[in-house]
């Protein structure tokens, strides 16, 4: 077993992770980055990037990610393939997480970007045809389907506004849920109801995502009606499944305060958690937003405020971190 200090322990990677460890590493604080099961986060599985600022033409998310790390380590970023799996938040700084490999990571602070994941119906073609018509993010992908019809599957909050959020690009958007009504806000229901674009198809489910993830990607849905059990094809440019996000929280349930979706809670404007010396970044403190450069915002703002709190801090030759006088 090995044991890592550090100024600064990131846990997770992503734009969050990534733009924390640059920020931090131009601090002076040289970062250590233990990458998580899935390094650079949601953008690695995500092809067609055209909304990150300083880009005119089309760029791959998994290229960015790479870019980003590159980024990092060039300014003094330790990158580790490992996986946190216990973290004592409880005792203050220094904090001490445990690592899969068996190592040690100690930091005087800590910044947590494990993000968050889509939800996914978990049904045949999803995953084969994801980025190739099936998508989980309207506003990541929404600008690819300028004049198609496309589906948007689920019924709350997020569904409604991405089908809403569909209709400036879409010619057509088609709700499918799979009951008789909707559990999204009854002002957000209005305006889907009342929108010329936009259709709902009640009491469906879907079986299936067809087409050739090879060739023209998505072509039609396999759905089946709950009150018949009949089964339909149907034709559209592109689905998006829409029933939530579930941030990457586990590891800290009962060590920090969770919302009641299990996001991490932070003082509203600012990455700081209700611990002192740990700071959320990214989508697992935001799930309103979801966006990589949002993500990369507030990487950047926990990386000023844990330099502001170290400043306020001394550390003595055994890593412990005690107030400056």
């Amino acid at each position: 077993m090995t044991t890592h200090r550090t100024k600064m322990l990131i846990i997770g990677s992503g734009p969050a992770g990534y733009s924390a460890a640059i920020y931090g590493a131009r601090a002076m604080m040289a970062p250590i980055m233990v990458q998580g099961l899935q390094p650079g986060g949601q953008l690695t599985i995500t092809t067609d990037v055209e909304n990150y600022p300083g880009f005119r033409d089309v760029i791959q998310g998994p290229w960015l990610m790479e870019e980003m790390k590159a980024q990092a380590e060039h300014v003094g970023t330790e990158v580790v393939w490992d996986t946190i799996v216990d973290i004592d938040l409880a005792n203050g700084s220094p904090f001490r997480a445990v690592g899969d490999s068996g190592d040690e990571y100690i930091g005087d602070v800590v910044v947590i970007a494990t993000g968050a994941q889509a939800k996914w119906l978990g049904v045949p073609g999803e995953m084969e045809l994801g980025g190739k018509g099936v998508s989980a993010c309207a506003t990541c992908d929404g600008f690819f389907f300028r004049g198609k019809r496309v589906a948007v599957i689920g019924g709350g909050n997020t569904a409604v506004e991405e089908a809403l959020y569909l209709t400036n690009h879409a010619s057509h958007v088609t709700l499918i849920h799979r009951r008789d009504s909707l559990r999204a806000e009854r002002i957000l229901q209005d305006r889907l109801f009342a929108h010329p674009k936009i259709s709902v198809l009640w009491n469906r489910v879907v079986e299936s995502f067809e087409g050739d993830p090879a060739g023209a990607g998505l072509t039609h849905l396999v759905l089946a009606d709950r009150a018949t059990g009949a089964r339909e094809d149907f034709a559209t440019d592109g689905a998006f499944v829409a029933i939530g996000h579930a941030p990457a929280t586990e590891l800290f349930k009962g060590k920090l305060e969770l919302d009641a979706s299990g996001y991490i809670v932070v003082e509203p404007g600012t990455p700081k958690t209700a611990i002192p010396g740990v700071f959320a970044a990214g989508d697992v403190m935001d799930h309103t937003y979801r966006q990589a450069v949002t993500a990369a915002g507030t990487g950047c703002m926990a990386a000023l405020d844990a330099e502001r709190f170290l400043s306020g801090l001394s550390v003595d030759l055994h890593g412990h971190a005690e107030a400056a006088e």
